[in-house]
């Protein structure tokens, strides 16, 4: 047990529990999660610089409600090109809200509604004139759960480049199928047996192929929600070496609650608590000296 992040909680009367049944021994200690005081709120402003010099994609002042409760406040930042963004926060702090708004997935759902600007490439994603098919296209999503297609291994890939027209002719699409499962490390494995089911793959395979299947129409943004949440070590070590290739041509947001494997895969974090954007930074400074004291005890531990 490590009694760095926990306090232990005595007898009322300030004397270690003893059974008095077997008297010189004691009753295992109680562990009792530290959870933030009043004194430690939110901090006005987000503590950290979230902007960057060319983004790809920008949020301003993003508030999202699911009805009357509000999920997310005002959350301002910039999603980086070439870079590995992660966000970490407790269970329920807004972090999956928050990522399925960069390409309009909370459209989905009837009592969801955003204010503020989300820009891709200076474009708000949010005007009435805005293709939201096409919108998915350059801003891909790749799922907590596998869900491949109930299609061929090849026909999942195939299928976004057939329905936007970016291939004329058969081979035009065999090659950006090959590439695509290629790119997403999964080439070798099913390269002799393209027709066998999406769904016939092992976990981490369907989950590769999910990637394949964003990167087949060639998007500027991947977005990944807790993607290795249900995959064993193995699998999840190989997603994440592809989440460092992949971030050579693809800006990557990355939800994680596993705060190692952001540390391994991010140049920059978010730390999000309550449907705040609490701090940003590079995870490296994130991770060794955060400056917020909310920051700080949800990665030393202390709640979370």
């Amino acid at each position: 047990m490590n009694t760095a992040n926990v306090r232990m909680v005595a007898a009322p009367d300030g004397m270690p529990v003893v059974d008095r049944k077997e008297e010189g021994r004691r009753k295992p200690l109680v562990e009792v999660r530290e959870q933030p005081t009043q004194a430690t709120r939110v901090p006005a402003q987000t503590v950290g610089r979230a902007t960057v010099d060319d983004p790809v994609m920008t949020t301003r002042h993003v508030n999202v409600f699911y009805g009357d409760k509000q999920a997310i406040t005002d959350v301002s930042l910039d999603i980086a090109r070439n870079e590995v963004f992660a966000m970490i926060g407790p269970s329920g702090c807004g972090k999956s809200t928050f990522i399925r708004c960069l390409n309009r997935m909370n459209d989905t759902i009837e009592s969801a509604r955003v204010e503020g600007a989300i820009t891709l490439d200076g474009q708000d994603i949010y005007e009435r004139r805005q293709d939201v098919v096409a919108l998915r296209a350059r801003v891909g999503m790749v799922f907590q759960k596998p869900n491949p297609f109930p299609k061929s291994i090849y026909d999942n890939v195939a299928y976004g480049p057939r329905i936007h027209g970016l291939a004329d002719h058969r081979i035009e699409l065999d090659e950006i199928v090959q590439t695509s499962l290629k790119n997403a490390g999964l080439w070798d494995e099913v390269k002799d047996r393209l027709q066998a089911p999406g769904t016939s793959l092992s976990g981490g395979q369907q989950q590769r192929l999910c990637i394949a299947r964003a990167m087949a129409v060639s998007p500027d943004v991947i977005l990944m929600d807790e993607p290795c949440s249900a995959l064993d070590p193995i699998a999840t070590a190989r997603i994440e070496d592809l989440m460092d290739e992949l971030r050579q041509n693809y800006a990557i947001v990355i939800v994680t609650h596993s705060l190692q494997q952001a540390a391994r895969v991010s140049g920059r974090t978010a730390y999000f608590h309550l449907g705040h954007l609490v701090e940003v930074g590079d995870t490296d400074r994130i991770f060794t000296n955060p400056r917020h004291k909310l920051t700080e005890d949800y990665i030393t531990g202390r709640f979370g």
